[in-house]
């Protein structure tokens, strides 16, 4: 089992064991609300530590207990190997799509990055 699958309710345990700066970057997943995103630049950039890799290989190894489709590329193509996951909860929670040309692979619509990026800020329920 990946630590990616570790289920929501064993994060408290786990959290023990994280290194600090993993601790950091799924405590800042966590504050993002339902319907927006972060890029990984912009968590590292909320911590003002570290970049858009480290935050990637957190999110890719301790990720599964939090909200991790909330933190995404900065492209706004949904995460390779969990699209449909991912779309599933940004439909769910009215996370604003551009819908995917024909051109596009899969047919899978991206982010609208620019409707759907939290900057952190005292907005947290509105979309842009």
């Amino acid at each position: 089992m990946s630590e990616q699958s570790l289920p929501e309710d064993t994060r408290e345990a786990y959290a023990d064991e994280l290194p600090d700066y993993a601790e950091r970057v799924l405590e800042v997943a966590e504050r993002i609300p339902p319907g927006r995103v972060m890029t990984y630049g912009d968590v590292a950039e909320w911590l003002q530590e570290g970049g858009p890799r480290q935050v990637g290989r957190v999110m890719s190894h301790y990720g599964g207990a939090v909200p991790w489709w909330r933190v995404v590329r900065a492209d706004g193509v949904l995460l390779p190997g969990h699209e449909l996951g991912a779309l599933d909860h940004y439909r769910t929670e009215g996370t604003p799509l551009k819908e995917a040309g024909r051109a596009a692979e899969g047919h899978l619509p991206r982010l609208d990055m620019r409707r759907a990026r939290w900057d952190g800020g005292a907005d947290a329920g509105a979309h842009t």
